[in-house]
């Protein structure tokens, strides 16, 4: 079983590879999380690469739904809805995987609804 540092980190990088690319807006913003939030706490930013090495969908976002306590999983969420817009832009693929790790998470959804569109307001430019 993975830790809960692991499991939002696995979040991040599964949106941010949904689009088989990751931006360096993206990867530079999963550090900048990394060492900003509270969650993080004691963990070391340098092993974020390391993490980031997954297997298969599936098996990430039932790790990611085992790991993580009720009160992180809307946590997760931010963090992946941050990863999502941090290019200014979200896929298709981005946006269907949204929507599974909200499914898989058993988020209410307008709770949802409401972690998406302040994303959509923090990264709006004008």
């Amino acid at each position: 079983m993975i830790e809960s540092q692991t499991a939002l980190i696995y979040t991040m990088v599964l949106v941010s590879a949904a689009d088989s690319e990751m931006s360096d807006a993206e990867l530079t913003r999963m550090g900048e999380i990394v060492r900003q939030l509270p969650v993080f706490s004691g963990f070391d930013p340098d092993l974020l690469a390391d993490v980031a090495q997954e297997d298969g969908l599936n098996v990430a976002l039932g790790q990611i739904r085992t790991a993580l306590p009720d009160t992180l999983r809307e946590t997760a969420y931010v963090l992946a809805c941050d990863i999502a817009i941090a290019d200014l832009k979200a896929s298709q693929e981005e946006l269907r995987l949204l929507e599974m790790l909200r499914h898989s998470l058993n988020l209410d959804r307008l709770n949802a609804a409401a972690i998406e569109r302040a994303a959509r307001a923090r990264y709006t430019t004008g």
